[in-house]
C-alpha cells in the first residue's frame, strides 16, 4: 500500500466499529465455553490476530472461479463462484465470508445446500457432510450492489463506483464486499475471472488475459491467475479504459489499463522500475505485471497481485514502493495482520534503494535522519511487529520503523549477506507465507550469526525509540 497518511480517513471510526461488528465466537482453550464450536463445524474465524472475524477454518481453497455480470448504470454485479475446496476436518458446515450481497442458491458436489447468514458470515450446510480430506466444488450463486466496507483505523476499502465503472481494492477484508471468500493470508488460491460488461466496457482483474469476447453486445473478458493470490490482493476494474501493452526485461508481459480521460506516462516508466527491481530481489514472481490508472475516489494506490491501481500517475518513489510488494507481500505474504511490515518496510526501504542508484549514502543517511525525530514521535509507535490493533495497521512506524530495521540489520551482517536474505526471503518462500520469527532465522542462517534476536526485538517489537539511535 502506499505511503503512511495516504490511506484517507472517509469516515469516522465509530462507523468501522459497525461494520465489523459480526458475531464470531471467541478463541479460546480446547474445551472452554468461548472455543466450543459444534461437532463437525467450521470454525467462522481464520484466526489472525488482528482480524479474527475474518478467513473460516476447517478446509482449504484450491481455487476460485468467478463469473461476473456488472452493470455500471445500476451498479449490479450479478455473480457465480464457483470454489474448489479441500476439507481440513469432519464438515457439516462451514463458512464463507461475504458483505451484505444477497444469495440466491448454493450447491455443494451438485447438491443443494442450505444456508444462514449472521453479519458477514454465510454458514453453509451440504446436503452430506465432508470428510477430512474430501475434495468438493461450491458453487454460490449471488446479486446485488456491492459497496465499502470502512476499517478500524476509519479508512474505507471494497467496491468503489466511478464515473464510468467501479474498481475494487481489498486490503485488508474488502474482498468479501464482491465475491463469498475464505479472506485470510493463510489461504491463497489460483482465480479465474469472468467479466461481462457493457459493449464498450473494459473489464480488468488479476493474472493473464485469457479471453476478450466482443459483439454488438454485452463485451466478456476473462483473466486468469495461475500464480497463489492472497484474496486481499484481487480486484476487478471496470470502465472505459486505454489498453498499454509492453514488455519487461525478462520477458514478462506488462498489461497496463489506464483511464482514457487520464494521461498514462507512468506505464512508460514501468519496465525499468522492474529491472531494477528484479537486480535487487531476484527474478519476478509473477507471470505478467503491469498498472492501473483509474479516475476513482479512493484515496490511496494499493498494490493488487499484477498491476497496482493508481488513482493518479505515480512519482517514481510510490511506482518503486507498489512493484516491491509484488515480490514482499505480494508473493511472500504475511501469516498475521500483525506482521504487515513484512510488507510495508520491505517495500519502503525499496525506495531507499532506488535512491541510492544515485547516492550510495542514502540509506544510512535516511536512516539517521530518521534517528533524530523525538522519541514522543509516531515513528516509533507502535512497534512494527506488534502494531497491537488493525486500527494500528497502516501507521508510520509500519512503514520507516519497518525500513529502519532492515538498515539496522544490513549495517550487522554486511551489504552481501542483506541481500541474498532478501533475494533468499522472496526465493523460499515465493507464493506463499512468512512471519518475522522465520525471517530472523533466514538471517541469522545466511549471516552466520545467531545474535540477532536482539536486533529484532529492539527494532521491531520494543515500543519507543531505540536506544540504538
Amino acid at each position: 500500500m502506499s505511503s503512511p497518511g495516504t490511506r484517507r480517513r472517509l469516515r469516522p471510526l465509530v462507523v468501522a466499529a459497525l461494520c465489523f461488528a459480526v458475531a464470531v465466537p471467541a478463541l479460546g482453550p480446547a474445551g472452554s465455553a468461548a472455543a466450543r464450536v459444534e461437532r463437525g463445524n467450521g470454525h467462522s474465524s481464520g484466526g489472525d490476530s488482528l482480524f479474527p472475524q475474518a478467513g473460516n477454518g476447517g478446509y482449504k481453497v484450491r481455487r476460485y472461479d468467478l463469473d461476473l455480470e456488472y452493470a455500471p448504470s445500476s451498479g449490479v454485479l450479478v455473480g457465480q463462484a464457483t470454489i474448489a475446496l479441500r476439507a481440513t476436518q469432519q464438515l457439516s458446515s462451514f463458512t464463507l465470508d461475504l458483505h451484505r450481497l444477497r444469495v440466491l442458491d448454493i450447491e455443494v458436489a451438485g447438491a443443494d445446500a442450505t444456508w444462514s447468514r449472521n453479519g458477514n458470515e454465510l454458514r453453509v450446510r451440504p446436503a452430506d457432510a465432508l470428510a477430512p480430506g474430501q475434495r468438493r466444488q461450491v458453487v454460490v450463486d449471488y446479486r446485488g450492489n456491492p459497496d465499502t466496507i470502512v476499517d478500524p483505523d476509519g479508512s474505507s476499502e471494497g467496491w468503489f463506483d466511478t464515473d464510468d465503472g467501479a474498481v475494487s481494492v481489498n486490503e485488508p477484508v474488502g474482498a468479501m464486499t464482491w465475491f463469498p471468500v475464505n479472506n485470510t493470508l493463510r489461504d491463497k488460491a489460483t482465480y479465474e475471472v469472468s467479466i461481462t460488461v457493457p459493449h464498450g466496457k473494459t473489464a480488468v482483474s488479476n493474472g493473464n488475459l485469457v479471453r476478450h469476447e466482443t459483439g454488438p453486445g454485452p463485451t466478456t473478458w476473462v483473466w486468469r491467475s495461475p500464480d497463489q493470490l492472497a484474496s486481499y490482493l484481487t480486484t476487478v476494474a471496470v470502465g472505459d479504459f486505454d489498453f498499454v501493452q509492453g514488455q519487461a526485461a525478462d520477458g514478462t508481459p506488462l498489461l497496463s489499463f489506464v483511464d482514457s480521460g487520464m494521461n498514462g506516462e507512468a506505464t512508460s516508466r514501468l519496465r525499468p522500475v522492474m529491472r531494477f527491481l528484479t537486480t535487487q530481489f531476484g527474478p519476478y514472481p509473477f507471470t505478467t505485471s503491469g498498472l492501473i490508472i483509474d479516475n476513482a475516489s479512493i484515496g490511496y494506490a494499493l498494490e493488487v497481485q499484477n498491476r497496482p491501481v493508481f488513482t493518479s500517475n505515480p512519482g517514481d518513489f510510490l511506482l518503486v514502493h507498489e512493484i516491491a510488494h509484488q515480490w514482499y507481500g505480494n508473493s511472500v505474504t504475511p501469516q498475521d495482520w500483525s506482521d504487515i511490515w513484512l510488507n510495508e518496510g520491505f517495500a519502503t526501504y525499496a525506495e531507499w534503494l532506488w535512491q541510492e542508484r544515485t547516492d550510495p549514502n542514502a540509506p544510512q543517511q535516511k536512516f539517521k535522519r530518521l534517528c533524530k525525530e523525538r522519541a514522543s514521535s509516531n515513528l516509533w509507535h507502535p512497534p512494527p511487529a506488534d502494531p497491537g490493533s488493525a486500527a494500528n495497521l497502516f501507521d508510520r512506524s509500519v512503514y520507516d520503523r519497518g525500513a529502519m530495521a532492515l538498515q539496522a540489520m544490513r549495517q550487522r551482517i554486511g551489504g552481501d549477506d542483506f541481500f541474498a536474505v532478501l533475494r533468499r526471503w522472496a526465493e523460499q518462500r515465493r507464493q506463499d507465507n512468512g512471519n518475522t520469527s522465520d525471517l530472523k532465522a533466514l538471517a541469522e542462517n545466511v549471516s552466520g550469526r545467531q545474535q540477532l534476536d536482539n536486533l529484532f526485538r529492539v527494532w521491531l517489537r520494543e515500543p519507543g525509540k531505540p536506544a540504538a539511535c
